[in-house]
């Protein structure tokens, strides 16, 4: 893992890879941090490369826990904070000072998670119409989508649309309401941002709070996540990850180096807070909701809740993805990733996580590559099977 920032084309800039198994606080297998959180100044186009920040002002990625654990761990082959990380990097800091990354889609998961719990105390059904909640969506209306179908990536819309691109807010939810699936929902999977965009609007409707507020009560409240939320204040900064020079034409917008304000170009436009996008978050912190969810999920969900949303198809989550799974893929497992660098993965049948969190993005984008998170993934796998006693 600590080769991931090294090289004339690194994979990101720095990453953070926390792993453990089950509930207990105590069984942490790896937490380690590598590189860096803020390294570039800019992207020069003319030369494909980043523009370094002089050394000085690089900031090392940090972990929060304990640190690595004794049982087995994934391969730290290479420096163990990427190459020169400096004071602090990978030592294991307390908690309110680990690196805070932008998760990306990896928002889903928690808006999924507030769905669950909304399903739980009766106020939406999953095989519920989406119009029946929100009717402004006409098109939802006119098309009968479903709530399940927004969960489960069925209901034929877009994967996603340039919000971005209108001048007020009232004419991005227009767009969003009358959107028309361009395939009959519930007859093909096709990723979308829209659906959870969608199912936002569900929620804050039917509960009559924000979407912010929600994923505080009911999971980041009752699980002690305190580093955990959107729209990140300024007393944070120093602790965040920095993401894109975000500019066109790589990028969707013009904003410039990007650190402590969401990366996504959509959820930008509606104000830092959206069901697909926009929470900011810690490893040690994303560990405390693997934990919760591989103990049968109180204090934020009922067992029988957790195990309709992680059992295949899966609703949020994505189930047996070798692509960035790994070979942890296979018995069950779920997880997700975000276009930042991040992604989680929990299974079941080890009773073990993977958070792996990267800032990949900076200074740039680049074509998807999971191949990094595939070979953790793979690698958690065997640490966990060499570690299991033979029959």
């Amino acid at each position: 893992m600590g080769a991931l920032p090294e090289g004339e084309r690194p994979w990101c800039a720095g990453a953070v890879v926390a792993a453990g198994r089950g509930p207990d606080v105590l069984d942490v297998l790896v937490e380690e941090a590598f590189g860096w959180a803020v390294r570039y100044a800019a992207y020069d186009e003319a030369t494909d490369r980043g523009v370094e920040l002089p050394r000085e002002r690089w900031v090392p990625m940090r972990t929060g826990g304990r640190g690595a654990g004794t049982g087995p761990g994934l391969d730290r082959s290479g420096p163990g904070a990427g190459p020169g990380a400096g004071p602090g990097a990978g030592q294991g800091l307390e908690r309110g000072q680990d690196t805070v990354f932008d998760l990306a889609s990896l928002t889903k998961l928690f808006t999924t998670i507030v769905a669950v719990r909304c399903v739980e105390r009766g106020e939406i059904d999953l095989d519920g119409r989406v119009a029946a909640y929100a009717p402004e969506f006409t098109a939802a209306a006119e098309h009968g989508i479903t709530v399940r179908q927004l969960l489960t990536h069925t209901s034929g819309l877009l994967p996603e649309l340039p919000l971005y691109d209108y001048d007020s807010h009232e004419q991005r939810l227009a767009r969003l309401y009358t959107e028309p699936p361009t395939t009959a929902p519930g007859t093909a999977r096709r990723y979308s941002d829209l659906n959870f965009l969608l199912l936002q609007r569900v929620l804050e409707r039917v509960t009559g709070r924000s979407l912010a507020h929600l994923v505080r009560d009911d999971i980041t409240r009752p699980l002690g996540m305190t580093a955990t939320r959107y729209c990140p204040p300024r007393a944070w900064l120093l602790r965040i990850a920095a993401t894109e020079d975000q500019r066109r034409p790589w990028a969707k917008l013009d904003r410039g180096m990007l650190r402590g304000v969401v990366h996504d170009e959509n959820a930008y436009a509606l104000g830092g807070v959206a069901g697909h996008a926009g929470l900011f978050s810690t490893a040690a912190d994303l560990t405390l909701l693997c934990r919760a969810l591989l103990g049968g999920g109180p204090p934020v969900l009922r067992p029988e809740s957790v195990e309709l949303m992680l059992a295949a198809p899966g609703l949020g989550f994505e189930i047996d993805q070798p692509w960035f799974m790994g070979e942890l893929a296979g018995r069950g497992a779920a997880g997700h990733t975000g276009f930042t660098g991040t992604s989680l993965v929990l299974d079941r049948a080890t009773s073990s996580y993977l958070v792996l969190l990267a800032n990949t993005v900076h200074p740039r984008r680049r074509p998807a590559d999971s191949a990094p998170r595939a070979a953790a993934g793979t690698a958690l796998a065997r640490a966990l099977r060499a570690a299991t006693p033979g029959p």
